[in-house]
């Protein structure tokens, strides 16, 4: 099915802006992804419908007319769409996305969709590695570390890879996330040097993995003891940006530069001041990651999840356009997608990428450009390669860059506060929280498996997708 099709038979003058703002619903993460899905096609859909190629030229010079204004760029049209009629496109994704569902029910019950027969169980035990030569205390006692590592191929059986990663991460006693989709793998886990160099071994002799080197495994000083349990899963992404594979692809990703090269490219960035109109350095992580620490004279979006970044980059398009953009992330994967989606929209004049992420980075340059901590998603949320604290306590604004949980019930936020402030009970992430956190007298985060996150003060003043000054 087309997506096109969705839009064919819809009157989008129908939607007007004066009709009640309808709030989101709240979904499943699969639902969340396929509401994403519509909300952009909604987006596209509502802009084309202002397009009225009879002004200019069809081919080149096309005008947009919305609200008696002649717009002449797409990223101007784009952001009045997304400043202005914010309604109508959230009303058509709504409409959209119930007539999606529609049609998916209706599949559904035509009987199962070609491919999903049962295919025969693979015998996934010839993947494991003999470990008998090994005693537990070997696999589960001494130094540790903790492994970073992505690999995007076609996978044609994620639920074969899925089982045999669970199977072998239990058998090596590591903990951690690893997500497997068609697109590939993603994986960081940890344990001790032991389990882990056998890890990689037995990952770099299988079949579909044996082209990855072992520069491709990143790795820091940590263990199993920094993730709470072992998770291991199918996905459609192994790098959640909401947006299909099929349609961004990490295989239309920028050009990769090394750690000696993407230096160098700072270098020149910086020798101009900083100040380039030639060269955006954009950091692709989330706020909360970039915060603590970052490139020197980088933009970083003021993102909350990796999922907003297309919408940012949408409604953002004048700070890319005939732009050499120098993109990094963690440890690589989010600039394979996020530089194809900003690729896509044909408005910079180069993409370039950090191969490795800052994890390769710091290995070759502990004292570069790169400031500050790197924050990681285990316990212990930050690793250190120089002694630059770039951030500050929430309360007191002394120097800080130590995260914990807030310490209100049910809420997952990170809060910045230092040991004088926690010393008097400042331990929450927002005022609200706080007030609350006195209350109820509380010491500790403690997570309910049923509850939802709270919304913060924090937060909820934190715009979606915040719109930068070009």
């Amino acid at each position: 099915m087309a997506s096109d099709d969705l839009f064919s038979d819809l009157e989008l003058e129908t939607f007007t802006r004066n009709e009640s703002k309808q709030e989101k619903p709240q979904l499943s993460t699969t639902l969340r992804k396929l509401y994403a899905f519509c909300r952009r096609q909604a987006f596209s859909s509502y802009v084309a419908s202002k397009r009225n190629v009879s002004g200019g030229d069809s081919i080149s010079q096309p005008v947009w007319y919305c609200c008696d204004q002649t717009l002449m760029e797409p990223s101007s049209v784009h952001k009045h769409v997304a400043r202005t009629h914010e309604t109508e496109v959230r009303q058509l994704t709504e409409v959209t996305f119930q007539r999606l569902l529609s049609q998916l029910e209706d599949k559904a019950c035509e009987g199962p969709l070609p491919g999903d027969h049962d295919k025969e169980a693979v015998d996934i035990s010839s993947w494991l590695p003999d470990t008998a030569h090994l005693t537990v205390e070997d696999l589960q006692k001494g130094l540790g570390k903790v492994l970073l590592y992505y690999r995007y191929f076609r996978v044609d059986d994620p639920y074969t890879i899925c089982a045999w990663q669970k199977a072998l991460c239990e058998k090596l006693h590591l903990t951690g996330k690893v997500r497997v989709s068609t697109e590939g793998i993603n994986g960081t886990v940890g344990g001790t040097v032991t389990a882990t160099d056998i890890y990689i071994k037995t990952m770099r002799s299988h079949a579909l993995f044996n082209a990855m080197e072992e520069e491709d495994f990143k790795s820091s000083d940590g263990g199993a003891d920094c993730f709470s349990d072992l998770r291991v899963g199918v996905y459609e992404e192994i790098v959640p940006m909401g947006v299909n594979p099929d349609i961004i692809s990490y295989q239309l990703a920028g050009t990769h530069l090394n750690p000696e090269e993407f230096h160098q490219e700072v270098q020149s960035l910086l020798s101009e001041g900083g100040s380039s109109r030639h060269t955006v350095l954009l950091d692709c992580r989330n706020f909360y990651e970039s915060k603590i620490g970052q490139f020197s004279q980088c933009l970083a979006p003021n993102i909350r999840k990796f999922s907003y970044f297309p919408d940012y980059v949408d409604q953002n398009l004048d700070l890319f356009r005939d732009k050499k953009v120098l993109m990094y992330c963690t440890g690589g994967i989010r600039c394979e997608r996020a530089s194809a989606y900003l690729l896509s929209k044909e408005v910079c004049k180069e993409v370039y990428q950090l191969k490795g992420g800052i994890h390769k980075y710091l290995e070759r340059f502990p004292d570069g450009f790169y400031r500050g901590k790197l924050f990681v998603f285990d316990g212990r949320y930050a690793i250190s390669s120089n002694a630059d604290i770039i951030s500050e306590c929430r309360y007191c604004s002394a120097p800080w860059d130590q995260y914990q949980l807030c310490t209100t019930r049910f809420c997952c936020q990170l809060v910045l506060s230092c040991p004088a402030c926690r010393g008097v009970g400042r331990t929450a992430c927002c005022s609200p929280c706080q007030t609350k956190a006195r209350r109820q007298g509380e010491e500790s985060c403690a997570i309910g498996p049923a509850k939802l996150k709270e919304e913060c003060e924090c937060t909820d003043r934190r715009p979606r997708i915040p719109q930068d000054a070009p």
